[in-house]
């Protein structure tokens, strides 16, 4: 069986057959213990392997959650084409908490951005220049998030009973592929786009990540404990 060498984060693509189905996916070789295979919305799969970790091995599991990936894709493909990229321009839409909102840039002696009606304002004496716009909703994002996450945080963190931790830290972040995830020093990392998304779907991320702190791996047994301390968190995901 071919082994690939310890190289970090070489990278190279595969292909496996489940049934009449091809699966194409790219292997990443990083210094990781466990393998993990993301679906992406642009119908990208990619595997994380652990460096020298057997191709064949790679293959096995690739074919092992070929249901799930297939599932995967067939509901990223829902959603094509995928949205075009922001404009910061007055009339685009942009979502906070799960409500749409039309950006509204106007001039004025000072850079500020704030919810007004069905209107997300931005303020700026600099109103062509979209670089200067990106910053500033993003930044409001940024800054509701913390705040937002915190509270929620705090809100659902005693539904998960038996952590060794009061308060886990939580850092924010703009990721491709995930809404959170938890690290072995009990870390909590959140998008910051997850702000865009309902309050209900918010905390079915931040549960999900809580019940990490417990069970590491997404075993039966996680997937009991999340649906004991939130039950309807298939319809959340979804």
């Amino acid at each position: 069986m071919s082994r690939v060498p310890n190289v970090s984060t070489s990278e190279h693509r595969e292909t496996v057959h489940f049934g009449q189905t091809a699966i194409t996916f790219s292997v990443e070789f990083r210094q990781r213990k466990h393998l993990g295979i993301t679906v992406y919305p642009d119908l990208r799969v990619g595997v994380a392997a652990p460096e020298g970790t057997d191709l064949e091995e790679i293959r096995r599991r690739v074919l092992k959650r070929a249901p799930w990936i297939l599932k995967q894709l067939d509901w990223f493909d829902r959603f094509r084409p995928l949205p075009a990229p922001r404009q910061y321009l007055s009339g685009e839409t942009h979502c906070y908490l799960g409500k749409r909102y039309r950006l509204k840039v106007f001039a004025g002696d000072r850079d500020e951005v704030k919810l007004k009606g069905q209107y997300l304002e931005v303020e700026t004496n600099r109103i062509n220049d979209r670089d200067t716009v990106r910053t500033l909703v993003q930044a409001w994002y940024r800054e509701h998030a913390r705040t937002l996450f915190l509270r929620r945080m705090e809100a659902c963190l005693p539904r998960v009973t038996g952590l060794t931790q009061t308060m886990p830290p939580v850092l924010l972040r703009r990721l491709q592929g995930r809404w959170g995830s938890c690290s072995k020093a009990g870390r909590i990392l959140l998008n910051v786009e997850l702000i865009q998304a309902a309050v209900d779907c918010i905390d079915y991320v931040i549960i999900h990540e809580l019940c990490h702190l417990r069970i590491r791996q997404h075993s039966r047994a996680f997937y009991q404990l999340l649906s004991k301390v939130m039950p309807d968190w298939e319809v959340r995901k979804s």
